[in-house]
């Protein structure tokens, strides 16, 4: 690509990113501007996100009743609607066993809650990361049963495990609820509702466990509808629960696209009014000032909940969704938060190893990179592959070792199917056991097997190595300091929420001036700059987050790099009432 493809000439960013266009249909963005009154940049804003004409609409002001499909297209959907129909009739205890993750945590605390407030005794199980491992095992299992369970529902995890749930059936009926992805065809015995199940045609396989549990919530309750059931009681608000889905799908990046979008949109109004104690104590204590957004799930929230199923009790976050007291929930926030801190304090004393081994092979040229250590924490290797791939725009797997014995996790790069490569390697025999989708995957192995492991990932994702050392930094428009109004970011907040699927807009601010540069937050790690035109005029206020060292920190703290262009996010701030365009920093390069 020459210089004249890139945007404004941007072959190298400071941070050695190539600056390319997002294509967009000019004729379809042109026709939605139109149609809906929209500036012409949002109309090629939707235009490049896949939005025609006539879905504008439904895009800008997503509601259910335009994406929610009868849950009935789900395989086994009426089977599993049945089963629990029959347990809720019958006062059956249920025991719904989860996984330790947000959306573990969110699809457990969903079916809890709407099984106890329809009259079953319910118990919960969380497997420990360390102790147990992800998904159903025997011993907690017969415990439930032990403790009077009579069905077993299983969500965001049992898919693959279906000759153990067989062997459960002369103790106790299950029923599974997933979406991860799966190899062969579930036991006939079982209703395993998986939209990522090899006959399932709906089309619905960008799903979370949460969303499925919540569609499972939908057919159960139309089913006792039907039945008569609420002849003299009141039905459950299933709506309520949108900001469990909200929230879950979030952090399993799942594309906010279609229903998807619609269910995390309406979610995130159920999470403004904080009616959930479990919620509200969690804005309490991270002392959020404004509506909750997706990236307050993703980057708030979530990874408190995330931090309890990876270093601390694996159960805490769904009690912590589940609690009805106000003090209880204030309590167990602040326990999350906690152990978020150490968490984080965990992650930082393994990250700068894991970057210079990292580096070492990234420079002697591996596809893929798989970095290893004595001494890591294994609920937290997930976290340092993603960093790790960040950095080096490679496939990554870290693993921890202990004993003879790696565990680990793995992030990838979009077109390169890091979770096809892990199957590969677990049929080949090198991994005792692991899994995925494109994007991640987990494993474990014996250490000595690690070399092999890397040889075979190289192999099998050679097509990364072609990928530059920095991902391309995909723009959708530019404009000067000056026309970053407080007008265009609430605009371009119409096109929220923003994830996987529907990335926020990149935008350049062209030419720009630093006039002022400072570092912000407690531990100073954030930059906060000061942008004007070359010719003066209105100033923009911008930061730059993650920032205690590296390049880009260094080149915006430096008020002799004049002129820049600025890459990053617009957005409104609101401070006191009133609301003023911000900027977010993403890269930065010499004008």
């Amino acid at each position: 690509m020459n210089a004249m493809d890139t945007v404004l000439g941007v072959g190298r960013s400071v941070t050695g990113r190539r600056w390319v266009w997002r294509s967009a249909e000019e004729r379809i963005g042109l026709g939605i501007a139109q149609r809906m009154g929209l500036p012409e940049m949002v109309g090629r804003l939707l235009a490049a996100r896949g939005v025609g004409i006539e879905a504008a609409a439904d895009f800008l002001d997503p509601r259910l009743r335009s994406f929610l499909p009868d849950p009935s297209v789900l395989a086994d959907m009426d089977r599993a609607a049945e089963r629990l129909a029959r347990a809720v009739e019958r006062r059956e205890t249920v025991a719904v066993f989860g996984d330790y993750d947000v959306d573990g945590a969110c699809a457990g605390a969903l079916l809890v809650s709407l099984l106890g407030r329809l009259g079953c005794p319910v118990l919960a199980h969380v497997p420990h990361r360390l102790r147990e491992g992800y998904g159903p095992n025997e011993p907690a299992l017969a415990g439930l049963v032990g403790r009077g369970a009579s069905l077993i529902v299983c969500v965001d995890c049992g898919a693959a495990a279906g000759e153990l749930l067989v062997r459960m059936l002369e103790r106790a009926d299950v029923v599974v609820l997933d979406h991860h992805k799966m190899e062969a065809p579930p036991p006939a015995a079982i209703p395993v509702v998986n939209p990522n199940r090899l006959d399932d045609g709906s089309g619905l396989g960008g799903l979370c466990a949460a969303a499925v549990a919540f569609m499972a919530a939908v057919a159960l309750v139309r089913r006792l509808r039907a039945a008569g059931f609420f002849t003299g009681r009141e039905e459950p608000d299933l709506l309520g629960y949108l900001d469990l889905v909200a929230l879950a799908s979030v952090c399993d990046v799942m594309p906010l696209s279609g229903l998807n979008r619609a269910l995390v949109t309406q979610g995130l109004k159920v999470m403004a009014r904080l009616e959930r104690p479990g919620i509200a104590a969690l804005a309490e204590v991270t002392q959020l000032r404004e509506a909750p957004s997706a990236f307050t799930c993703g980057y708030v929230f979530g990874p408190r909940i995330n931090a309890a199923g990876r270093i601390s009790e694996a159960d805490l976050g769904l009690r912590l969704l589940l609690a009805e007291d106000a003090a209880e929930a204030r309590a167990l926030a602040a326990r999350l938060d906690a152990v978020n801190r150490e968490r984080q304090q965990v992650e930082a004393a393994i990250l700068d190893v894991a970057l210079a081994k990292a580096a070492l092979q990234a420079e002697s040229g591996h596809p893929a990179l798989l970095v290893s250590g004595a001494e890591w924490h294994p609920g937290v290797v997930g976290i340092i592959a993603g960093r790790i791939k960040e950095k080096f725009n490679r496939p990554t797997c870290v693993a921890a070792i202990a004993g003879d014995r790696a565990t680990g996790s793995g992030r990838s790069v979009p077109g390169v199917d890091l979770g096809a490569a892990v199957i590969a390697a677990r049929q080949t025999g090198i991994l005792l056991s692991g899994g995925g989708h494109a994007m991640a995957a987990g494993f474990a192995l014996a250490a000595a097997d690690l070399p092999r492991f890397h040889a075979l990932l190289d192999e099998r994702l050679a097509a990364a190595g072609a990928l530059p050392r920095a991902a391309d930094l995909a723009v959708e428009g530019t404009l000067e300091v000056a026309g970053a109004t407080v007008d265009l970011a609430r605009q371009l907040r119409r096109l929220a929420p923003f994830g996987a699927g529907n990335e926020e807009p990149m935008l350049v601010l062209a030419r720009a001036r630093i006039v002022r540069a400072d570092r912000i937050g407690r531990e100073a790690t954030t930059v906060r700059v000061f942008l004007e035109a070359e010719g003066g005029g209105p100033r923009l206020k911008a930061l730059l987050f993650r920032a205690r060292d590296g390049i880009l920190a260094e080149t915006m703290l430096d008020r002799a790099q004049v002129p820049l262009h600025v890459a990053g996010h617009l957005r409104a701030e609101a401070w006191n009432g009133v609301e003023s365009p911000g900027f977010v920093i993403a890269d930065a390069a010499p004008a």
